[in-house]
């Protein structure tokens, strides 16, 4: 009985993103390619075309995008051979932009708080910690207690 909560073509898609990263590293041997990460492999349901996005490292993406455009009818048949399909999957690559953002939003958000801090420097009070600046905040909150305050 086939487990309906993962499908097929998401098992076909990793076992492609595992034995493709392989194949990569052992067949494509261009030095424009620099070092590739195959981050994720979304298979069609018909599983006849897998998009395959990638990041790079230490090489120019506009170069390793040509080389793998070039080399994914040549990886299509060692491809199925490996998976053991009947019909191997078209290949299209597409540079996984993801972590770039992410790293660029940690940096904007890194420089912020360092620029919120410097800005705060000077004032009563920036060395102590956080979580005594939160209890303030409730006790500024909450109603007094205590009439003679």
């Amino acid at each position: 009985m086939p487990n309906k909560a993962f499908p097929r073509h998401r098992r076909v898609a990793q076992q492609i993103q595992r034995t493709l990263s392989e194949l990569i590293r052992r067949e494509i041997r261009d030095p424009r390619l620099g070092m590739v990460t195959l981050t994720e492999v979304r298979v069609s349901r018909d599983m006849s075309y897998a998009t395959v996005y990638y990041s790079v490292l230490g090489a120019d993406q506009s170069k390793a995008q040509e080389v793998l455009d070039a080399a994914a009818d040549i990886l299509r048949g060692p491809l199925g051979r490996a998976l053991g399909l009947r019909h191997s999957p078209h290949l299209k690559f597409v540079l996984d932009e993801l972590i770039e953002t992410g790293a660029r939003l940690s940096g904007l958000i890194n420089k912020a708080v360092k620029e919120d801090v410097a800005r705060h420097a000077g004032e009563p009070g920036a060395d102590v910690a956080d979580d005594t600046d939160a209890a303030d905040d409730d006790e500024e909150a909450a109603p007094d207690s205590d009439p003679q305050r």
